[in-house]
């Protein structure tokens, strides 16, 4: 019996509901097999009568009977459990048996044909029944069908560097003939020295990630501080115009009133004047009618006079316009307009202000300035001085009369003014660092560059622009994030031009062209000046 007990698993005499081997076994009419406390909690559980495992409704709740045969198995599986000799536990490093369900022991052999990994227990049958006697067994390997060839169905015991891929010995016979093929071994000691870098640069990515989600939610965080100066200000800005609306509106109520007053005394003095005019000639009539059957003629004559004198009055000068509000409602929302219109004037100004909030100190790079250009000493004015300069030509310096400024940016919001009074040419703006700084480029978004200037009166951005009047101070504005560069008016606070749907790769970098100094006609330098906010 007990060969018989060593060839039955765990899961044949488990019970589905607990887990566990059978205690008390009962068998429902369905075949299927429980725990005689097990299958009464369940139906205790539930509204209806039926087995966990198939569903089948039973009408009335049965009275189940232990089932001996299983209750005998089940008693004796638990006895030979416990007689066998405490098993040994995997380690980390150890492969446990594929066939153990419930505490898993170690494996002491692998067969190459069942591709399972065997513990003692479960060994037994290899080693006695004839079918299984004949199998393949080495030393416990973990994963062991993912370790057989495919193709032959023998362990992969070799690398083929060629085509990075695992081998067994008949392999190299076949498709990896005359390929690099090592032992496993040796490729495992080669990739475990390099283990090392490949953990160190691993390192680094995970801290470049880590970096670029700090500064997404820094980004967010900011954005979020944007949108609520935002709301605020557009808040304010239509609280003021609903106000004025308001305020508007009930002058205008007021005035039609007013009006309306005005008017209906205006009808009632009219009324009233027509009524006694009714009155009197009334009068006049009733008396014409009597003097005319008396002999008084003179009466009579002057009656009639009197009667006659009231039918000679014109009253169609006599009313009153009901139309009083046209030109009232007309007026106020004019009047209205110009208030919209004082406010939408602001916004710009508004925006600007709070791009200010964004400023940046920025100071010019000598190492990249122009041979012929001259810079302050404290890297915030640029000229062009005509004379070439004794420097050194190093990859940063530019071969045309161009400057970059120190700082670069890869992320977030950054502004700057430039003061470009006196000038008659000069360019402005920002460009990424690897531009070419050898060549007569083309100042173009293709090359890598997000300008405005002057030129031989035209200022241009991306093409030519008109201009109110002429600039002394412009401003320069980038959103690296949403990639924006736009440029402003500082003395008028109004929007010049923006690049929009810009793709930032690189870092940026402020961007200055004083242009050529034209025997003194632009001997004006470029001039950064502080932000006043």
């Amino acid at each position: 019996m007990a060969a018989a007990s060593s060839l039955l698993s765990e899961e044949q005499l488990m019970c589905s509901v607990c887990l566990e081997v059978f205690t008390e076994p009962v068998t429902t009419p369905c075949g299927h097999n429980f725990c005689n406390a097990c299958i009464q909690q369940y139906w205790d559980s539930n509204d209806i009568c039926q087995c966990p495992l198939c569903k089948r409704l039973f009408s009335t709740r049965i009275e189940l009977q232990v089932n001996t045969f299983i209750s005998e198995l089940a008693a004796r599986f638990k006895r030979f459990k416990r007689s066998t000799s405490e098993p040994c536990l995997p380690g980390e490093a150890d492969v446990s048996c594929d066939i153990c369900s419930g505490m898993k022991v170690s494996a002491i052999k692998s067969c190459l044909v069942c591709l399972t990994s065997l513990c003692e227990v479960h060994l037994e049958p290899h080693q006695r029944v004839a079918g299984l006697k004949s199998h393949t067994l080495i030393n416990p390997v973990g994963n062991l069908r993912d370790k057989m060839c495919r193709n032959h169905h023998k362990l992969t015991e070799l690398y083929c560097r060629t085509d990075q891929t695992y081998l067994c010995v008949l392999c190299i016979k076949t498709d990896h003939k005359g390929h690099n093929v090592v032992a496993l071994e040796e490729e495992y000691e080669v990739t475990v020295a390099k283990k090392d870098e490949t953990m160190a640069k691993v390192k680094k990515m995970m801290e470049l990630r880590s970096e670029r989600i700090r500064e997404i939610e820094s980004s967010v965080d900011a954005s979020q501080r944007e949108a609520d100066k935002e709301i605020a200000a557009s808040v304010e800005v239509f609280t003021d115009l609903i106000r004025s609306i308001e305020k508007s509106q009930a002058e205008l109520v007021e005035v039609i009133e007013e009006r309306h007053q005005a008017t209906k005394q205006k009808a009632e003095d009219f009324i009233k004047e027509l009524r006694m005019e009714i009155t009197d000639l009334e009068k006049g009539s009733n008396e014409l009618q009597q003097l005319s059957q008396s002999d008084d003629h003179h009466l009579f004559l002057q009656s009639f006079s009197t009667i006659c004198s009231l039918l000679n009055k014109n009253r169609k000068d006599m009313g009153v316009d009901s139309n009083l509000s046209v030109g009232t409602v007309r007026g106020a929302l004019s009047a209205l307009k110009e208030t919209v219109d004082r406010e939408m004037e602001q916004l710009p100004e508004i925006k600007l202000k709070r791009i200010k909030e964004h400023a940046v100190e920025v100071t010019l790079d000598p190492d990249t300035a122009h041979c012929q250009l001259i810079l302050s000493q404290d890297g915030k004015q640029v000229t062009h001085g005509n004379v070439t300069q004794n420097l050194p030509n190093n990859p940063k310096r530019f071969e045309f009369c161009e400057v970059l400024a120190k700082e670069g940016f890869t992320t977030g919001k950054f502004y700057f003014e430039v003061q470009v009074k006196g000038k008659t040419e000069w360019v402005v703006g920002v460009a990424k660092e690897s531009i070419d700084r050898k060549g007569n480029t083309k100042l173009s978004v293709q090359n890598g560059f997000w300008t405005i200037g002057l030129d031989e009166g035209t200022y241009r951005t991306n093409g030519k622009i008109t201009l109110k009047g002429k600039l002394q101070n412009v401003g320069v504005f980038v959103d690296y994030n949403k990639g924006i560069v736009s440029f402003y008016d500082v003395d008028s606070k109004s929007h010049i031009y923006s690049f929009t749907g810009c793709y930032f790769t690189e870092k940026l970098y402020p961007y200055f062209c004083p242009q050529e100094n034209q025997n003194g006609a632009n001997s004006a330098p470029l001039v950064i000046t502080p932000v006043h906010r």
